[in-house]
C-alpha cells in the first residue's frame, strides 16, 4: 500500500513532537507499506516570517513573500528526515522545486497544475520514506510559489491523487471533524464521516480542520481522506462522496471571523454596474460573498457584499480606483468587526425550516442579523463578532448537534 500522511504546524512544533511525527510514520512503513509525508512549517514559524517581513518592508511583494515562506516548510521536511535518520530509518527530505510541483504564477495563492512523480517513486523503489513540504510549488520561471493558508492538505490530496496512493491521512490538533469548532462549542461531536459537499461547505465557511481547495480536489478525484489527531491513537473522520448513514438535517456549524463587509452606497441603477464592481475585484483574485442588493430609488442603490478581512483594504483601494469613472457612488463604508456564522448539512435539501429555527435560536439569545446567504446545504449569516461563541453555541444547541 501507499500511504500520503499530512501532518499540521501543531504536529511538528518541537522536537518530541516531530519525534513523535517519526516514530508513527515509521510504523506504518514498517508494515511494509510505502509512506509519503506531507508537512507544514513548525508551529507558528508561518507567523512569525510573516511578522519578519513585514518589520522589513510592510509593503513586500508577494514573489519575495514566497521565498521567504517557502524555508519553514523546507527546515520541518529536513529536520523530520533527521529524526526518522536518528530512529534508524532511511528517509528522504524533497522541496517543490526537487519533486517537482508545478503550480500557476499567482505568488500567494497558487493554484497546483501538475506534479512529477518520478523522483518520488524512485525513492519510494529505494525503500525510503518521502517526506515533501507541503503548501509550496514552482511556477513557470522556476520561482517558488505559495498555495495559500492551509495549502499543505491541498498538496497532501494532490499527491495522493498523483501518486494513486490507498489513502491519505490528514493529522491535526483535534480528533476530527466535529460538529462545531470543540474550543468554542463544549459539547461538540465528532463525526464518523461527512460528504465531500458537506466538509467543503464547512471549510470554505471558516472550519479550519481541512483546507477548501483541498478538498475540492479529493471530491474531484475521489481521494478518500481520514481526518485524525497525530496526538493519540483515536480512530478519525472520514470525509467521502456518500455516508452510509442517514443524513443528518445539519452536519455542522461553522464561523469565521476573517470577515469584513464592505457597503457601496449611492451606486447608479443602471444595468452593468454590479457586474463592473465584481469584475474589477474578480480581476484582482477578490472573491466576494453574501451579497445584498437594495431595490432601487432616486436613481440609485446600494451594493454590500463580504470579502476576506485581510484583503479588506485591497478591495476599497480597487473601488476607490474607479469611482470617478465606471463606479460613481455615494461613499464606500467598511466593516471589520463581523463575522460568519453557518450551518452546514446535506439533510437541508429535504428538509424545510431550517433557516427559520436557526433564526429563532438567534433571536433568541439576542443576536441581530445583519445579512443572509442559502444554498442547498447551508445557511450563512453575518453577525456582530462579539456574540460569535454565543451564536454558535445557540445554533448547535436548537438543532441538537451535541453529544
Amino acid at each position: 500500500m501507499l500511504i500520503v500522511k499530512k501532518f499540521g504546524g501543531t504536529s511538528v512544533a518541537d522536537k518530541e513532537r516531530i519525534f513523535n511525527v517519526a516514530r508513527r510514520c515509521i510504523e506504518e512503513y514498517q508494515k511494509g507499506n510505502d509512506v509519503v509525508v506531507v508537512l507544514s512549517a513548525m508551529g507558528k514559524q508561518t507567523d512569525v516570517l510573516l511578522a519578519q517581513a513585514k518589520d522589513i518592508n510592510p509593503n513586500a511583494s508577494k514573489r519575495e513573500l514566497d521565498m521567504l515562506l517557502t524555508t519553514g516548510e523546507q527546515t520541518s521536511v529536513s529536520l523530520m528526515a533527521m529524526a526518522m535518520g536518528a530512529l534508524g530509518v532511511s528517509a528522504v527530505s524533497l522541496n517543490a522545486f526537487q519533486v517537482a510541483m508545478h503550480t500557476t504564477s499567482d505568488y500567494g495563492n497558487a493554484r497546483l497544475k501538475r506534479i512529477d512523480t518520478e523522483r518520488i517513486r524512485n525513492e519510494l523503489a529505494n525503500r525510503k520514506i518521502v517526506i515533501v513540504t507541503g503548501f509550496q510549488g514552482i511556477n513557470q520561471f522556476n520561482d517558488y510559489t505559495t498555495l495559500g493558508r492551509g495549502g499543505s492538505d491541498t498538496t497532501a490530496v494532490a499527491l495522493a491523487a498523483a501518486l494513486h496512493a490507498d489513502a491519505c491521512e490528514i493529522y491535526t490538533d483535534v480528533d476530527g471533524v466535529f460538529t462545531a469548532d470543540p474550543r468554542k462549542v463544549k459539547n461538540a461531536r465528532k463525526l464518523d464521516e461527512i460528504t465531500y459537499d458537506e466538509m467543503l461547505e464547512l471549510a470554505t465557511l471558516g472550519a479550519g480542520v481541512l483546507h477548501n481547495r483541498s478538498v475540492e480536489m479529493a471530491k474531484k478525484y475521489g481521494v478518500q481522506l481520514v481526518v485524525r489527531s497525530s496526538l493519540n491513537q483515536t480512530e478519525g473522520t472520514v470525509v467521502k462522496e456518500e455516508v452510509k448513514m442517514e443524513k443528518m438535517l445539519v452536519s455542522g456549524v461553522a464561523c469565521d471571523k476573517n470577515t469584513a463587509r464592505i457597503a457601496v452606497v449611492g451606486l447608479e441603477d443602471q444595468p452593468g454596474v454590479a457586474f463592473k464592481l465584481f469584475n474589477h475585484l474578480a480581476n484582482h483574485n477578490i472573491n466576494v460573498d453574501i451579497i445584498l442588493q437594495s431595490i432601487g430609488r432616486d436613481g440609485t442603490k446600494d451594493i454590500s457584499f463580504t470579502v476576506a478581512e485581510d484583503v479588506a483594504d485591497e478591495a476599497v483601494e480597487i473601488i476607490e480606483r474607479h469611482r470617478s469613472g465606471s463606479l460613481k457612488c455615494q461613499s464606500i463604508d467598511v466593516e471589520k468587526t463581523v463575522t460568519k456564522v453557518s450551518v452546514v448539512g446535506a439533510g437541508m435539501m429535504t428538509n424545510a425550516g431550517v433557516a427559520a429555527k436557526m433564526f429563532e435560536a438567534l433571536y433568541d439569545c439576542g443576536v441581530n442579523i445583519k445579512q443572509i446567504s442559502t444554498s442547498e446545504i447551508k445557511v450563512t449569516v453575518l453577525i456582530d463578532e462579539k456574540y460569535e461563541e454565543v451564536a454558535m453555541n445557540a445554533v448547535h444547541d436548537a438543532f441538537s448537534l451535541g453529544k
